[in-house]
């Protein structure tokens, strides 16, 4: 298990899409375009979810 859990503010995010755009795999977006997390990241997906984390413009996504 990765020691890397993803956080989202899911009422600050503007729907750019970014975040899908890195990591597929790991975020999708609802019907308002609002950011999801479908899975936490395995240690292979981690770059990914850093890509996505930086991509943000709203900067509502944290690794922790």
């Amino acid at each position: 298990m990765s020691g890397v859990k993803i956080t989202v503010e899911r009422d600050r995010c503007i729907g750019a899409g970014q975040c899908v755009l890195n990591a597929p795999e790991l975020f999708d977006q609802d019907d308002e375009g609002t950011v999801v997390v479908l899975e936490q990241p395995s240690p292979e997906q981690e770059p990914a979810a850093h890509a996505a984390e930086h991509a943000c413009p709203a900067r509502v996504i944290t690794l922790a």
